[in-house]
């Protein structure tokens, strides 16, 4: 099972990094506990594509129309995920223009299907609402579900334990464990990866179903 996570940020280190690094192990987890839970030995492989490192890549790619190997791979890699995760830092109350116009060059078809957990970072909770009034719209039009919880992280969100910047009562690290069950959820769902996926080797035999496995992820 591949799970690709996309980071946006420009810093190096970032904190758009950080909460990317932070959902992945806690999906991946998710992922490995069901499988314990089934009695069967699940393979996660997490993918990091770091749009940083990519983007003159990416503005040759926009003006020639041909991905330079290192894009191309990257590419490549978010159309094989099996689940996706996808960070971005605020700027102007949006996602950023590096995040934007690599989505762009993804195959209009390569998400179809493929569960995504949202995710932004910002300096001020007041962009909050950039995960459903950008981002939510910008994977519809990809056909790719999102999970119901986003998470947004503030300045002041990391390593506080109360309130978080986004509203939500609970703090930035049970919003990390909660979308991430829910994206190992849908992923463990995924045609092909349960019972009808018998004999495909992804890693998985047989998965039990998916509401067992939403109930033992939300457990």
């Amino acid at each position: 099972m591949k799970l690709v996570v996309v980071s946006a940020g420009l810093s190096s280190p970032s904190s758009t990094r950080l909460l990317a690094d932070r959902l992945a192990a806690s999906a991946a987890g998710r992922l490995r506990q069901a499988g314990a839970t089934a009695e069967i030995e699940v393979e996660v492989e997490v993918e990091v594509v770091e749009l940083r490192d990519l983007a003159l890549d990416i503005a040759k790619h926009l003006v020639t129309g041909f991905p330079p190997p290192a894009l191309g791979a990257a590419l490549g890699a978010v159309a094989d995920a099996d689940g996706l995760i996808a960070v971005t830092p605020v700027f102007n109350a949006s996602y950023s223009g590096l995040f934007k116009s690599f989505f762009d060059l993804v195959d209009p078809d390569a998400l179809t299907g493929t569960p995504v957990l949202l995710a932004a970072t910002g300096g001020t909770a007041r962009h909050s609402l950039v995960l459903d009034h950008a981002l939510r719209p910008l994977f519809a039009h990809l056909r790719a579900p999102t999970v119901p919880t986003a998470v947004y992280a503030a300045s002041e969100d990391w390593g506080s334990r109360g309130p978080g910047a986004d509203g939500h009562a609970d703090g930035l690290a049970a919003r990390i464990d909660r979308a991430a069950g829910e994206l190992a959820g849908l992923m463990a769902a995924r045609p092909g990866m349960g019972t009808a996926g018998a004999g495909r080797d992804n890693g998985i035999p047989d998965v039990v179903p998916f509401e067992q496995q939403l109930a033992r992820l939300g457990g």
